[in-house]
Order: C-alpha cells, then sequence, then structure tokens
C-alpha cells in the first residue's frame, strides 16, 4: 500500500515537474475559448485532422481557438492532462489506463484510433507475409511499451512462442536505425508512423503484419481530459469532442488537404509523402464493426471491454476495471 501512495505520489510530482503546457481558460475578444491540447508525440500524420480543423475554422465554428502542443509521449500527455497542464491530450489507450491505475484523475471521452496500428514492420525484401515467417528473426523493440508487452498475445495468437523470436531491445529512433542498418530484421511499431518513414529514407518499400489482421485488436489513440474539466466544464468538453469529430470526418475526405495544413507545425515534421502515406493509414482505424456506421470518436463499450481485457492479459493494468472507470461516454457524437 506504502508503495502505491509513493507510487501515485511521484507520478503527480512528475506531471507538476513536466515542460510547462498551461491551459488558456480565458476567452479571446471574440468569444472563443482558448484550448490547449497536447498530442503524443511530434507532429506526424496521424495529426493531421487537427490542424485541418483549425485551418478551415471547424474549432473556431465550435467557439474553440485551438493552441496544438507537441507531445513527449503518452505516457507524459496522460501525466500532464491529469495534472491540469493542458486542456486535453491526445494519448494512446493503453497509457490512459494505466495512468487511472496508478490514481490519474483523467479520463477518455472518445477514443477516435479503434484499431490498433501496432505491427511488426520490414523490407518487403524480406518475404514476410503471415507471422510463422518470423520465425528466428531479429526484432527491434522498446522493452515496457504497449507494442512490446502485447506483442507475445500476438504471437500466441497465431500459434507461435516468444521463444520463436528474437528481440532486440533499443529506443524508438534506434529501432528505425537498426531496420535501416540490416542489424535487425524488423521492428515493432506503428504502421501508421515508422513504415512510410523507413519507406523514404531507404527507398525501398516496406511491409507490415498488423496485430489487428492477425487475431489482436484494441483501442489505441484519443482525446482525454482532466476529471476536473470533466466535471466542471461540460459543455466546453462537449464542445471539443464535437469539432474532434468533425475535423476528423472532414480531413478524411480531403487528404491532400488535411497534409497541407499541417505544413510548418513542427521543425521535425515528415515531408508530404510520408504525411499522406501515415495519414491514410490512419484513416483505416477509426472504425470497428459495431462503429463503422457511427461518426469518428463514438466507441462501443464492449470494444471497450476487449481493450481492458488486452491489457490486463498483457501486465500493462494490475486490474481490469468496468468501462465507466476510464471512459465517459457522454460527450460522444450522436450519429
Amino acid at each position: 500500500m506504502k508503495l502505491r501512495v509513493f507510487i501515485v505520489a511521484l507520478l503527480a510530482l512528475t506531471a507538476a515537474c513536466a515542460p510547462s503546457v498551461e491551459p488558456a481558460k480565458e476567452s479571446t475578444g471574440d468569444g472563443l475559448d482558448k484550448v490547449t491540447l497536447t498530442l503524443n508525440w511530434y507532429p506526424y500524420g496521424e495529426h493531421a485532422p487537427f490542424y485541418y480543423g483549425k485551418k478551415k475554422g471547424i474549432f473556431a465554428k465550435h467557439k474553440i481557438d485551438l493552441n496544438i502542443q507537441a507531445g513527449q509521449g503518452s505516457q507524459k500527455t496522460v501525466q500532464v492532462t491529469g495534472g491540469g497542464q493542458t486542456d486535453f491530450g491526445w494519448a494512446d489507450t493503453s497509457a490512459l489506463l494505466g495512468g487511472v491505475g496508478q490514481g490519474m484523475p483523467v479520463k477518455s471521452v472518445g477514443v477516435f484510433l479503434q484499431k490498433t496500428p501496432s505491427s511488426v514492420q520490414f523490407f518487403s525484401d524480406k518475404n514476410i507475409t503471415k507471422p510463422a515467417d518470423l520465425k528466428g528473426k531479429t526484432i527491434a523493440s522498446t522493452a515496457g511499451d504497449a507494442l512490446t508487452k502485447t506483442f507475445p498475445i500476438f504471437l500466441k495468437a497465431n500459434g507461435m512462442s516468444e521463444s520463436d523470436v528474437v528481440m532486440q531491445n533499443t529506443d524508438a529512433a534506434g529501432k528505425i536505425a537498426a531496420v535501416l542498418a540490416s542489424k535487425t530484421d524488423a521492428l515493432l511499431g506503428y504502421a501508421t508512423d515508422q513504415g512510410p518513414t523507413i519507406a523514404e529514407k531507404a527507398g525501398k518499400p516496406v511491409s507490415s503484419l498488423k496485430y489487428a489482421d492477425f487475431g489482436l485488436s484494441y483501442f489505441s489513440n484519443g482525446l482525454v481530459a482532466q476529471d476536473k474539466t470533466i466535471a466542471d466544464r461540460k459543455e466546453l468538453v462537449r464542445r471539443m469532442v464535437a469539432a474532434t469529430t468533425e475535423a476528423w470526418t472532414a480531413a478524411s475526405a480531403d487528404v491532400p488537404g488535411a497534409v497541407e495544413a499541417m505544413a510548418g507545425a513542427s521543425e521535425q515534421l515528415p515531408s508530404a509523402k510520408v504525411l499522406t502515406d501515415q495519414f491514410t493509414a490512419t484513416i483505416q482505424l477509426l472504425h470497428t464493426d459495431a462503429t463503422k456506421s457511427l461518426p469518428p470518436g463514438v466507441n462501443d463499450e464492449a470494444d471497450w471491454k476487449k481493450t481492458i481485457t488486452v491489457f490486463a492479459d498483457a501486465g500493462l493494468i494490475k486490474t481490469a476495471e468496468a468501462p465507466s472507470k476510464y471512459w465517459d461516454a457522454s460527450f460522444a457524437v450522436k450519429g
């Protein structure tokens, strides 16, 4: 019990000491609410709808003056959201569940990427077409992240075990370098992120085995907010969710425009070609079978339960709570 209290206190201190991302809660002269959104990482193709929505006036239409901040990983985004240092966060569901399990006052107000982009990525000339082809291969991964924690479940779902592959631990940048230098046969990553980047750097095609295509899918990134924001600023949360849903719908129908809207978003911004490939792949993750007729960001409770079970089985959370512990469904846009 003392250890749990210490961990919660430490996480709270970490959030308090994180780089300042102050939520601007005042209104502008135009009557718009200033809102800060902290991403899960530096801007890449997945984030196009937020820039598109801002450029096209979608957020302004919902009385929101949106300020988009780069993130430093989903765990940090969940921390600064729970600590009240940003109005909203864009973070992976595994990080959200882990944070809630550690006492952070934060909830999802809608998962948008409802199929995981988690995958095993490799150059197409490796002739890997199914999980069994990974036997004996060396795979770069990052210890402790959701990709690595759920990989054994992916292997088991396909009649394999961890002993069938060789795992090489490295950081996110090191994974890409290892594949480019042929030090590993593959890496664990998001098919919507690293794949297009590696293909451009190497000048040859990259393929992947997506977890979701081989028996293992779960929720990925979505919109999160502090419990206090949800309780005290319900109307703002409702408008933010509605604007985000509208922005994702509009951007998905105008990929070139969405990519163009990201110009100047970051010094580390990928090329237009990579952004296009990233966002095009991301669009395929917006729905499960249960939500395919619904607007982006509307979740199904059974999908939540499935995701929670996967993360509990992977050891990412200690206790599998009811979906309502992690998710407030009341803000979803009605279809």
